[in-house]
């Protein structure tokens, strides 16, 4: 038997063993609540649809980049264990490798995946305030917005990212 079968059954044996009740489970089949549902709901559209509030700027995220994401990134994002968060000049092509500037489609989306899964030790643990300075700090390193831009849920989505158009948009009734 392998090790995994061994988990597995091992596993399951546990879970028949304390498996409980209906009496136990008093909200089995009772339907979810929006507002519960709601705290983990963090999906961000391109359109800004699901930013929460606050605002962030290039200087405000600096220090919280220094402290907490240039272990892996490397100092002023250049690259270290982890990937560069700038390092290629933006541009509307993957020649050269993937980057902020040119890899992702929407601004609103490199706030989704910093908010998401950084710092990669302790994911969804900045605060919004956080996510939206350390969007800022990399956009400028990536000379997508001006070093005075105040970042926040109306103009994030304005932020045009230079290889957006060249993304392929595949519609459910094409697939």
């Amino acid at each position: 038997m392998s090790m995994r079968n061994w988990a597995i059954g091992i596993a399951l044996g546990a879970g028949i063993a304390g498996a409980a009740t209906a009496a136990d489970l008093p909200n089995l089949g009772k339907p979810i609540d929006p507002k519960d549902i709601a705290p983990w709901d963090i999906s961000i559209m391109p359109d800004g649809t699901g930013l929460p509030p606050g605002t962030g700027t290039p200087a405000q995220g600096a220090p919280i980049f220094a402290q907490k994401c240039a272990m892996c990134h490397g100092e002023n994002g250049k690259g270290g264990i982890a990937a560069p968060v700038t390092n290629y000049a933006p541009k509307a092509s993957l020649d050269g490798g993937k980057s902020i500037a040119n890899f992702w489609p929407y601004a609103t989306t490199v706030f989704d995946f910093i908010r998401r899964a950084m710092p990669y030790n302790k994911p969804h643990s900045l605060t919004d305030q956080e996510v939206y300075a350390l969007t800022a700090y990399v956009l400028r390193l990536n000379n997508l917005i001006g070093e005075n831009d105040v970042i926040d849920a109306k103009t994030l989505p304005k932020v045009k990212m230079p290889n957006r158009d060249n993304f392929i948009i595949r519609f459910p009734e094409r697939i």
